[in-house]
């Protein structure tokens, strides 16, 4: 019995040194935090206890610049991937545009203090790599539902952010984005419609 015992003992002590190692060897390799919550974490910490309001006025500089950071990056793999001139001119014009957009955003942020992510969000990246996996067609229609998609979502933001923004510099910042995402949202939908015309 005694045998069975410490040869139950043995087998434990190896499972606790197996399972310690494995979960030291997860730490070992730490995970690169998302840069969208790596700035709200930043923004949180500079005006939480200061400032509550300037916290949720830095949220939508912080989505601003996210979109922007993935509009340059989709509308330069429009024009690389996409074979359609009206998809290749629209990912040209998202280029453009939105880098235009996150100059004015970052030169706001500066001003305010605020943190901005510092690089393509996860979300960019896997709208990114989603969109790379596709060709053609396929390709083409993915992209203009994308455009449609997240400038009408965009517009929403921003005309939350005109009305409800304690900071007056930001609600004017979001107001004038408006006619800009709408123009956008405008050569999106007739994109769109050519490339669904396509069969």
């Amino acid at each position: 019995m005694k045998r069975t015992s410490l040869f139950s003992k043995t087998l434990l002590g190896a499972a606790v040194v197996t399972l310690s190692f494995g979960m030291q060897s997860c730490k070992n390799e730490p995970k690169q935090e998302d840069p969208k919550e790596v700035a709200e974490d930043q923004n949180e910490a500079k005006f939480d206890d200061v400032n509550e309001e300037k916290e949720k006025d830095s949220d939508y500089l912080v989505a601003a610049s996210e979109v922007d950071m993935k509009e340059i990056e989709l509308g330069k793999l429009a024009q690389q991937k996409s074979t359609n001139a009206d998809v290749k001119a629209l990912g040209k014009m998202m280029v453009e545009q939105h880098e235009k957009a996150a100059a004015e955003t970052k030169a706001l942020a500066a001003k305010k203090n605020i943190t901005l992510p510092a690089s393509l969000t996860e979300k960019g990246q896997d709208a990114f790599k989603d969109l790379n996996d596709k060709t053609g067609h396929d390709f083409d229609k993915a992209y203009t539902d994308k455009m449609v998609e997240g400038h009408e979502k965009m517009i929403e933001k921003m005309e939350k952010a005109s009305e409800k923004a304690e900071d007056a510099d930001i609600r004017m910042w979001a107001a004038n984005m408006i006619p800009t995402l709408r123009k956008h949202l405008e050569h999106s939908k007739m994109a769109k419609e050519k490339v669904d015309a396509i069969k």
